[in-house]
């Protein structure tokens, strides 16, 4: 089976629905709210899939909010819309499972199991066993810049499917609704 069947199985969209209701959030563009999701992809989800399968699917641009960070300066934030945000949630469910393990025990970031709590005891683990140097490193604008090209270049050392890669490339390309 290919990795975008597994990705657009009815098990595997029916969690990511859920994930997504789950976090809520804010609406993307279209003002569509997590409380609708269940009834559109009732009436959408074969027509998704189908786009999906033929490369034609086009997420919509992200809707642009600025939120204050500690310094006075403003963080670019981009919503999707959550019908997006379901697509998106059904390939990092799938992909997580294939990138987890490759990932440093020390990375908590968008991580399955992983949370800011869990951050901070390994930390204060670190400073009880005697370590005293913290490295806060936070790459400007990265979303912004990443080379998607060799972004895909990496992904599909371990994705052979073509399929899944240009789902990934049409969220990269979406674009911005300021």
């Amino acid at each position: 089976m290919e990795l975008i069947e597994v990705i657009l199985s009815d098990e595997n969209l029916e969690e990511a629905i859920r994930r997504v209701k789950r976090n809520r959030g804010a609406a993307g563009v279209d003002g569509m709210k997590t409380s609708e999701l269940d009834e559109y992809f009732s009436k959408h989800k074969e027509i998704i899939k189908q786009q999906i399968r033929n490369m034609q699917y086009r997420p919509k641009p992200v809707r642009r909010v600025y939120i204050p960070k500690p310094n006075g300066k403003q963080r670019p934030l981009g919503i999707p819309s959550v019908a997006d945000r379901v697509v998106q949630q059904a390939a990092a469910q799938v992909l997580s499972g294939i990138y987890d393990s490759t990932f440093s025990d020390h990375s908590y970031g968008f991580r399955p199991n992983r949370s800011a709590h869990d951050a901070m005891k390994d930390v204060l683990n670190n400073l009880n066993s005697g370590y005293d140097w913290v490295i806060d490193l936070d790459i400007e604008k990265y979303f912004d810049t990443v080379n998607h090209d060799k972004l895909i270049s990496i992904l599909r050392e371990k994705v052979n499917d073509k399929r899944t890669l240009h789902l990934i490339r049409s969220f990269l390309k979406a674009g911005v609704m300021v």
